[in-house]
């Protein structure tokens, strides 16, 4: 049989990297429990990190009891969650699934060029890190969610159109300042300095009774409020850092980084310069691994399952598979999983050798 056939009874994988906020209480030993055996992964980083000072991951991993201080400290949250996300990358059953295209929201943009080689594992440490770490001395802004879908999962664009004209008005508001930080599915997070979403809070109505919601120790990202970020990311880190990917990334804009083809000078400028201050657009990058690579499966890795509600959210926008409805996309799930969540143990089990 030729490596053509083999690869023709393979399923076409894109796989979807999590962002901040995905390592929560109940994912407290998720590398302990689930990756005893890639040590080598670990130790790459715990090594990295007893160089900068910082707690081992598999000390924070290995805790008796979850802290918010301190699982959430961008410096130790962005180490964990790539940890256990590559982690599980390394994990998926290469015989049963053809990774076609990966993707992220958010941080998980950099998890992405970690799975994909274009950041070696001693690389995408330090950048990951080093990213992480940018808000030791104080965190720059907040950030908020709130939802422009009704209970069936559907764009609502009169809203969206509605809660956009507030954001104006906001923004005419003295010393208040606040963006669009990312476009997740049916939610837009906004990304401000506290007088910003302050006046921004007040003037969206309440829904579900917990939105709009404060993002607990996450900083203004993807707005110009991290300038600064931004320069300080491109003195500390060297373009040396980036390879070329093996396999094709999508990024916050939609754009599609080949293999091979990529051009390092404007990834290095895209990572550490345009999605560090302009929004993060994770619906255009679903839309187009689904469009672009009409995968048979999207795989989201863990920690957490949090981004799948999101994902199921884009599909319905675009009646991928016929869905339209939360209903639907249920059913789906049920019959024919096309969204496999790392982070659920029924769908690990799918992904798994």
């Amino acid at each position: 049989m030729s490596s053509t056939d083999i690869n023709k009874n393979k399923k076409r994988a894109v796989v979807i990297c999590p962002g901040r906020g995905t390592y929560n209480k109940e994912e407290l030993g998720y590398l302990k429990r689930l990756h005893s055996d890639k040590t080598e992964l670990v130790e790459v980083i715990d090594h990295y990190r007893a160089g900068q000072g910082q707690t081992a991951i598999s000390e924070l991993d290995d805790m008796d009891k979850y802290s918010m201080r301190l699982h959430t400290a961008g410096e130790n949250a962005s180490a964990l969650i790539y940890a256990c996300a590559a982690a599980d990358y390394q994990s998926i059953d290469r015989d049963e699934y053809d990774i076609v295209a990966v993707t992220g929201n958010s941080m998980g943009w950099y998890i992405a060029l970690a799975v994909a080689g274009a950041l070696k594992p001693a690389a995408a440490i330090e950048l990951i890190n080093t990213m992480g770490s940018m808000m030791t001395d104080g965190v720059i802004g907040g950030q908020m969610i709130y939802p422009v879908i009704n209970d069936d999962w559907q764009q609502q664009d009169d809203i969206k159109k509605q809660v956009l004209a507030w954001l104006d008005e906001v923004n005419q508001l003295p010393d208040a300042e606040v963006h669009i930080s990312i476009e997740l599915g049916g939610y837009l997070v906004f990304g401000g300095n506290k007088a910003g979403l302050a006046a921004l809070e007040q003037k969206l109505p309440v829904v579900q009774d917990r939105y709009p919601m404060n993002l607990f120790n996450h900083a203004a990202f993807h707005t110009p409020l991290l300038q600064g970020t931004s320069e300080k990311a491109k003195s500390l880190l060297a373009k040396s850092l980036f390879d070329k990917p093996q396999v094709p990334l999508i990024d916050g804009e939609g754009q599609i980084w080949q293999p091979y083809g990529a051009d390092l000078d404007a990834l290095y400028d895209y990572t550490l310069g345009t999605q560090v201050v302009a929004p993060y657009n994770f619906s255009k990058a679903v839309e187009v691994a689904i469009k672009e690579y009409a995968p048979d499966k999207l795989i989201i890795l863990g920690p957490g399952a949090t981004l799948g509600g999101a994902v199921a959210q884009c599909l319905i926008r675009h009646q991928w598979l016929g869905m339209q409805t939360k209903a639907d996309f249920i059913s789906q799930q049920k019959q024919e999983p096309f969204i496999l969540s790392m982070g659920l143990e029924e769908q690990r089990k799918l992904v798994l050798p």
